[in-house]
C-alpha cells in the first residue's frame, strides 16, 4: 500500500519527523538503488549522499500534500505517492527502496515508490516546481489565513460549471485536497460529487467552508485517515465515513447504502439519500 499524502496525512507525517529525526545528523544516503519509471528527483539522485550526508536535520513541514524536511542549507521534499518509513532497526528496512537516509544512530529513513511519487532533494530556493511553489503560496485549511472570505475568492468566473468534485480537487485551488479527503468533506455538507457547483446556494456553500475546516482538523487531530499509513506504518485515527472502507455498507445517517462511481479519474462515494444530485 502507498501513501497518500493530502492535507492530514502530510500534517502527521511532519509532526512524527519533528519527534523522531529532529536533530539527528545523516551519515549516509543512497537514492534509486532500485530504479522506478515513476520515481521523480530534482537533479541526479547519485549526489544525494554528498549534498546531504554530514548534515542534520531541521524541522519539518507539512505543505499541502508534501513534506518539506530542513537539512541545514538543503531542503528534502517528499511528495504525495511516496511512502515515508521510520526505522529504529535498520535490519527490517525492504531491500527494494527509492531513498534510504540513514543516520549516525543506527537509524533510517526509507522512501519507497509503487505507483509514482516524488523525492526532491536541493539547496534551499533551487526547487522550481509548480505545485511545490503554488502550495506554499496558498494558505492551508488548516490555518487561520484559510477564512471565509478567503474561501468565497476561489468561486470565481467559470466555477460554476463545474462539479463540487471538481471544484475542490482541481487546479490546485486548494493544494493538498484531493480526492481522499473530499468524500467525508462533501458528505457530511450533504453535496453529492457530481452536483454542479451553479446548484450549491450561498448557504451550502458557507457550510461546505465550515465542514472543510472542520473534518480537516479532525483527520490531522486523530493522526490522519483509517485508509492511510503513518511514518511509523500504522493507520491513522479518523474513521472514515465514506472510503473502500464503508463502501456497500449502510450509511450512518439514513440507512441507505453507500455506492460508489467512477468519475473525474477517481472513484467517488456517495449516498444518494444524504447527497442528491
Amino acid at each position: 500500500m502507498y501513501l497518500v499524502l493530502e492535507i492530514p496525512e502530510s500534517y502527521t507525517v511532519a509532526q512524527q519527523l519533528n519527534q523522531s529525526v529532529q536533530g539527528k545528523t545523516i551519515s549516509y544516503v543512497k537514492a534509486n538503488q532500485s530504479p522506478h519509471s515513476f520515481a521523480w528527483y530534482f537533479g541526479e539522485p547519485e549526489a544525494y549522499d554528498d549534498l546531504l550526508s554530514g548534515k542534520r536535520i531541521g524541522t519539518s513541514y507539512p505543505i499541502a500534500g508534501m513534506v518539506e524536511i530542513e537539512i541545514e542549507d538543503c531542503r528534502l521534499v517528499i511528495g504525495d505517492g511516496a511512502t515515508l518509513r521510520y526505522y529504529e532497526d535498520i535490519k527490517r528496512v525492504p531491500k527494494k527502496h527509492q531513498l534510504y537516509i540513514e543516520f549516525d544512530d543506527s537509524t533510517a529513513l526509507v522512501c519507497t515508490i509503487q505507483m509514482y511519487g516524488g523525492i526532491w532533494a536541493f539547496h534551499e530556493g533551487e526547487f522550481d516546481n509548480m505545485y511545490y511553489i503554488g502550495a506554499k503560496e496558498k494558505p492551508s485549511p488548516l490555518s487561520e489565513q484559510f477564512d471565509l472570505e478567503y474561501f468565497k475568492t476561489l468561486r470565481s468566473e467559470g466555477s460554476d460549471r463545474l462539479s463540487a468534485k471538481a471544484f475542490l480537487a482541481t487546479q490546485q485551488r486548494i493544494p493538498g485536497l484531493g480526492n481522499g479527503v473530499l468524500q467525508d468533506i462533501l458528505y457530511l455538507s450533504g453535496i453529492h460529487p457530481k452536483r454542479k457547483m451553479s446548484k450549491v446556494t450561498e448557504e451550502e456553500y458557507e457550510r461546505l467552508y465550515e465542514t472543510i475546516k472542520d473534518t480537516l482538523r479532525q483527520m490531522a487531530d486523530l493522526g490522519g485517515r483509517d485508509t492511510e499509513k503513518d511514518l511509523f506504518g500504522n493507520p491513522g485515527g479518523y474513521q472514515t465515513y465514506l472510503s473502500k472502507k464503508t463502501v456497500w455498507t449502510p450509511c450512518v445517517k439514513c440507512g441507505y447504502e453507500l455506492h460508489k462511481d467512477n468519475y473525474l479519474g477517481g472513484t467517488i462515494y456517495y449516498c444518494d439519500h444524504c447527497q442528491p444530485e
